[in-house]
């Protein structure tokens, strides 16, 4: 492996940081990098290949392809697509901008970056684009509307570019995590505040416990919730397998929900979701 090369994005911590790390223990050569150029520095100081890297703004998806060009010569065998962020809220209370803003990372940004490493790819021959998607890529969870729809548009344009690369050497592949333990949920904090208005909503009250579970401190697991560590494994099979998967699941409550939304009447879902 060790002539193998790897962009992965969102390495500051998570699922980034854990696949960064183990498949540069693999023999990978991996070009993780942050949105923040203090995280890439720490990344550097541990001996990995880092740079900035932010799905938010298309000048640093261009100059960080370029940057993997210059040190490669032209070559790059994998990207892990992996950042995003969650913007919890009530999908009544969603003002546009807000959807706007987290699509931008969560959807376009992938596209944006993906677009840009193929011809590297179909120049070589092959290729593997590896898509961090989730459960809640095909089922709907409340609260997390803006999320929810960010994964399910990127798995519909996965899926078709999946179709569309066939016969060039290419792989396009999903990993659908459920619970993993990372800092997306301190991490939303902010997009909820800038954006959720929520002691003007009619669901105040609701607003008040959700608002409990954001901000208290974690004391325990949630149930079925696995380490990146389990992620990266699958995105180890994604990568070297000879003939890879087109979807990953990873953690029970993936393999629950995707048995639930196959044979379960949408309405008999719906309650499911509804109970918790």
């Amino acid at each position: 492996m060790s002539d193998r090369s790897i962009l992965i994005t969102g390495c500051s911590s998570g699922i980034g940081l854990d696949a960064a790390r183990g498949l540069r223990l693999r023999g990978w050569r991996v070009f993780a990098t942050c949105r923040q150029e203090t995280d890439c520095e720490r990344l550097r100081a541990e001996g990995l290949e880092s740079f900035r890297l932010d799905y938010a703004d298309e000048a640093s998806i261009s100059a960080a392809v370029a940057e993997v060009v210059a040190r490669t010569g032209g070559r790059l065998d994998a990207l892990f697509n992996n950042g995003a962020y969650a913007c919890p809220g009530a999908v009544e209370d969603l003002p546009r901008a807000a959807l706007r803003e987290i699509f931008e990372v969560n959807l376009f940004g992938y596209h944006d970056l993906a677009r840009q490493v193929i011809p590297l790819m179909r120049a070589q021959g092959h290729g593997r684009i590896v898509n961090c998607s989730s459960v809640l890529g095909f089922v709907g969870l409340t609260w997390r509307g803006a999320y929810v729809a960010t994964k399910f548009a990127m798995e519909g344009l996965t899926d078709v570019m999946r179709i569309e690369m066939r016969g060039t050497g290419i792989d396009v592949i999903l990993i659908e995590p459920g619970p993993i333990a990372t800092k997306i949920r301190e991490n939303a904090i902010p997009h909820f505040e800038k954006w959720i208005d929520w002691e003007a909503s009619v669901r105040v009250e609701q607003y008040r416990a959700l608002r409990g579970r954001l901000y208290g401190k974690k004391t325990k697991k949630d149930p079925f919730e696995l380490e990146p560590a389990a992620v990266t494994a699958k995105l180890i099979h994604a990568l070297e397998a000879r003939r890879p998967s087109a979807r990953y699941y990873v953690t029970t409550a993936t393999h629950l929900m995707g048995f639930a939304r196959r044979f379960l009447p949408t309405r008999a879902l719906d309650w499911l979701i509804a109970k918790g």
